[in-house]
């Protein structure tokens, strides 16, 4: 028997969660939680296979309950359910311990693999997600910024890059200051540079 924990924030998905998996034959829900402290000192009384958990869950989050179970519990594999639209960076989860990552509204049937994948040692990013990790991240400059920083390729001068666009040229050098500063970049050459791999020049 796998032994497992669900925990959600949600009472009514919690109660759903488990009832539906106390169908399968060969899982046992040995608790059940609310939030997040509540989940970690519920993994540590019952001492589970797997703990299900809401990445949102009130409280520590799942980021920070997984990072929890991981140093207490390192038996106990974590599989984070995310809300529709809020999936996180497969990798961030990844890196944090998480053994299965995928949407609450997947049917029981595949949550109960994913419980079994994982339990056996194995790891599961719903492919949805996981597509998400192959998008380049969304870009922190306004459209101002980056145009003054496409005009800025070849070390144009600011003066041109203002008689080109119509600006005053100290708006052109508080609108690179800015594209620089969001980037972490060194200067706006290196800007350029972080804009245009990132694909968004």
């Amino acid at each position: 028997m796998i032994r497992v924990l669900v925990a959600d924030g949600d009472a009514l998905v919690r109660l759903a969660l488990a009832s539906l998996l106390a169908l399968e034959l060969d899982v046992e829900v040995v608790a059940t939680a609310a939030d997040g402290g509540s989940t970690v000192a519920a993994a540590l009384a019952s001492r589970p296979d797997v703990a299900v958990v809401d990445l949102a869950i009130p409280g520590l989050d799942g980021f920070a309950v997984t990072a929890e179970l991981t140093r207490a519990l390192p038996s106990c594999a974590v599989v984070l359910l995310t809300a529709r639209g809020r999936a996180p960076h497969p990798h961030r989860a990844l890196a944090t311990g998480v053994k299965g990552l995928l949407p609450k509204s997947s049917p029981a049937r595949a949550l109960a693999d994913v419980i079994r994948r994982v339990h056996t040692g194995g790891r599961y990013v719903e492919p949805a997600v996981a597509a998400n990790a192959l998008l380049p991240p969304p870009c922190p400059l306004t459209p101002q910024e980056l145009e003054v920083l496409r005009q800025a390729e070849h070390d144009t001068p600011v003066a041109e890059i203002a008689r080109r666009m119509g600006l005053a040229p100290g708006t052109v050098r508080n609108y690179l200051s800015a594209a620089v500063g969001k980037l972490g970049a060194t200067d706006r050459s290196d800007a350029f540079t972080t804009a245009h791999d990132h694909g968004w020049l």
